[in-house]
């Protein structure tokens, strides 16, 4: 269990150093359009922080096969408190109290869940679920479409919840698909909880990238961690077995709220290039 805490946690480092990456590549090009962002990642700092994602996936595909969804889930989610802490020292973006009280809820709230949490849970659903899992990715399609069509304040907190909707999708389809020996890997291409992951993770980044871009990033960013943390950790304990340790329950629980609070309090730094993160 030590080493899926420990991927898990460097999943959520990878992925908040990498935003503070990005940003600074894509603050070194002044190039609108196409050309400009073809520029930006070729940009080190930008290109840096793609390997830093491409790592990060990595990290929590072993945290999520060994890990109690609801644990990596809220450590993702913790990766806010790292582009924070990045951010004000590479960007010079300012902290006030409530982020620096936002950065130890989320600290604290995961050392919580580490103890608390007990070994990923062996229950394994049948066919059906993966199936579920396949139409579950296909709605999330329809409904992005709908959404993309809402204007407002609405239009953001709505894409980035169905974005959140899709990353617990990704969780679930990793828990649930099944071991691979290479070179036989027919079971994993004939499973249908692959394509969910593909087209639930596809489809999540390009509406997390539509709703930071056309609207409020804190709201899309509160949205996508009440979607990623809330329904996967629930489904997680009722359908897969996650579980605690003897009489922790409580604990695990009140660890759950504080990170993803502390989280929420952090939204803002969801996409540090936006205008709501300006540098100090």
């Amino acid at each position: 269990m030590i080493p899926g805490l420990v991927a898990a946690l460097a999943a959520a480092v990878c992925f908040g150093v990498a935003t503070v990456l990005q940003a600074l590549g894509a603050r070194a090009t002044t190039r609108g359009g196409v050309g400009g962002t073809l520029r930006a990642m070729v940009n080190p700092p930008f290109a840096a922080g793609l390997a830093l994602d491409g790592l990060g996936f990595v990290a929590q595909l072993v945290a999520l096969r060994s890990l109690p969804l609801y644990v990596v889930q809220a450590a993702l989610a913790g990766a806010l408190a790292v582009t924070a802490v990045t951010g004000a020292l590479l960007l010079g973006m300012r902290l006030g109290r409530a982020e620096w009280a936002g950065v130890a809820a989320v600290c604290g709230g995961l050392a919580l869940l580490g103890a608390a949490a007990g070994r990923e849970g062996h229950r394994r659903p049948g066919a059906g679920f993966h199936w579920g899992l396949l139409v579950a990715a296909a709605v999330l399609v329809l409904c992005g479409a709908a959404a993309w069509r809402l204007r407002g304040p609405l239009r953001a907190g709505v894409l980035g919840l169905l974005c959140g909707f899709g990353f617990g999708v990704v969780g679930l389809a990793v828990r649930v698909l099944p071991g691979v020996d290479l070179p036989d890997v027919v079971p994993l291409l004939g499973d249908p909880a692959l394509y969910a992951l593909l087209g639930a993770g596809a489809t999540a980044f390009v509406l997390l990238t539509e709703a930071v871009r056309g609207g409020s990033v804190t709201t899309a960013t509160a949205g996508m961690v009440l979607g990623e943390t809330g329904v996967p950790a629930v489904l997680g304990v009722l359908l897969l077995g996650d579980g605690t340790r003897h009489g922790m329950g409580p604990a695990a629980v009140a660890g759950f709220m504080v990170a993803v609070a502390g989280a929420l309090t952090l939204a803002r730094f969801g996409e540090v290039g936006g205008s709501e993160a300006s540098p100090g």
